[in-house]
């Protein structure tokens, strides 16, 4: 794809997410536009931070280090940022330590537990997002949610962790009105967890297929992909 089309793809979707958060009375500002690089070259990369983005998501650890490292994936005064959106496996954690801004799928205490220990010795407070599992899909990870609020306690006591919110990936539909009601349920979730007394702003749902469902339900990052960069390589 070239990096025209990626610039015209990229002012589509900020089209429709501002349109989405227009008819939910909600500010389009108030939603981050996360690219979802999976298999995505270093040079499609720099076309779409050329066109004006600046977060980025991977999901797996080795892949992303290689992009963040590479010099042309870097930009003058710029923030570029990147997010951990796949499934952390415990022996990688002290390297999305060191790569990720925010890491989008904690889902239990242990995982926890090991990423503070090596925030703390990078001397770092680590963003995070606690990835919550509503669906029966056996594919997909995440905590219950009758464990939520108990792991919301428990890591809202460790010194180099910081709860930002809670993500979720409900199951695939053609149609994205079926996707709603997970949405919602995590919407009403999070704010089950304010309302205890734990601020959780942000809420990490919706991808290509469903993102302006999920802005109507609270998102405020939405992770999408091949509506920026097209279909994907296996």
């Amino acid at each position: 794809m070239t990096g025209a089309q990626i610039f015209e793809n990229i002012r589509i979707i900020c089209g429709r997410i501002s349109h989405a958060a227009i008819r939910a009375g909600r500010k389009p500002e108030d939603i981050k536009l996360i690219a979802v690089t999976k298999t995505i070259s270093i040079q499609q990369i720099k076309e779409a931070i050329d066109a004006g983005l600046r977060i980025f998501g991977e999901s797996k650890v080795q892949e992303a280090r290689e992009k963040i490292q590479d010099s042309r994936c870097k930009i003058q005064d710029a923030d570029i940022q990147w997010h951990l959106i796949g499934h952390l496996q415990k022996n990688k954690a002290k390297t999305a330590v060191e790569l990720f801004e925010i890491i989008h799928s904690i889902d239990s205490v242990e995982l926890a537990e090991i990423a503070d220990k090596h925030a703390e010795k990078a001397g770092k407070i680590q963003k995070i997002l606690l990835q919550v599992k509503l669906s029966d899909e056996i594919s997909k990870y995440g905590i219950l949610k009758d464990n939520l609020f108990e792991l919301v306690r428990e890591i809202s006591e460790m010194k180099n962790l910081r709860i930002e919110g809670l993500m979720t990936i409900p199951p695939f539909f053609e149609n994205p009105e079926s996707a709603r009601p997970y949405f919602n349920e995590l919407r009403a979730l999070r704010d089950k967890a304010e309302i205890m007394g734990f601020n959780l702003p942000e809420l990490s749902m919706g991808m290509t297929n469903d993102f302006e469902v999920a802005i109507e339900e609270g998102a405020t990052m939405v992770r999408i992909g091949t509506a920026i960069f097209g279909e994907r390589s296996k």
